[in-house]
């Protein structure tokens, strides 16, 4: 996915997994929030003086290597707040260095976040509200970040262009991940764009009617 920018975000694929980091920004205030930080530190702060704006905290979807390995650097470099995700991750973040061995990847830090996100928090970035949804399924303390009046979301791997989030790892549960996605994220309308966790951009709207998994079709 190459980089995709409007106004008030970019998006920066980064690591082998090519995980979408992303640079929000308030229109208003010029706040910045970096979501999902996952690696090449250097090339995200790059990014950040390209794009612009105060950065103000970091917040996180879920707890996954991909989406937090660079989290513990950034945050000691820019003197940020780690905010999210639900602290039903928590074990996740405390395997992270053993995952990046294990995997052959660069050593990651360990880290824990200056707040844990709930279901129904809300985070300031600005004069934007972000709306915090917890999404348990793929894991389960992954939440999804969304801005009513940007009509946008960030929902890691919950829930992609076409496709879903795995549920083959530990505490994941495939009916949860559906349920989130039907229940908590289908209502919030039809014209919500979203940025995933890998891959490009799509709109709640056009999964409900083409996505194999979640479409209205399987379910009557």
């Amino acid at each position: 996915m190459s980089n995709a920018s409007q106004d008030f975000f970019r998006v920066v694929p980064v690591t082998p997994f090519q995980q979408n980091c992303t640079l929000l920004k308030c229109p208003h205030s010029g706040s910045l929030a970096i979501i999902d930080p996952g690696g090449e530190i250097d090339r995200l702060k790059q990014a950040i003086d390209t794009f612009g704006g105060k950065p103000e905290k970091i917040l996180l979807t879920h707890g996954h290597l991909d989406h937090v390995g660079g989290t513990a650097e950034l945050a000691e470099q820019l003197g940020l707040p780690v905010i999210g995700p639900h602290r039903d991750d928590a074990f996740w973040i405390e395997q992270l260095p053993g995952q990046a061995q294990m995997l052959g990847l660069p050593a990651v830090r360990s880290f824990r976040p200056d707040q844990w996100l709930e279901g129904g928090d809300q985070i300031q970035l600005g004069e934007l509200q972000i709306e915090v949804i917890h999404c348990p399924g793929h894991t389960p303390g992954h939440v999804v970040l969304f801005c009513r009046e940007l009509g946008w979301a960030q929902v890691g791997d919950v829930l992609f262009q076409g496709s879903i989030g795995r549920t083959d790892f530990p505490r994941s549960n495939h009916q949860d991940l559906i349920d989130s996605i039907r229940n908590k994220l289908f209502p919030l309308g039809d014209d919500i764009s979203f940025v995933p966790g890998h891959g490009p951009m799509s709109t709640f709207g056009q999964e409900r009617s083409s996505n194999p998994f979640v479409a209205d079709r399987r379910f009557g």
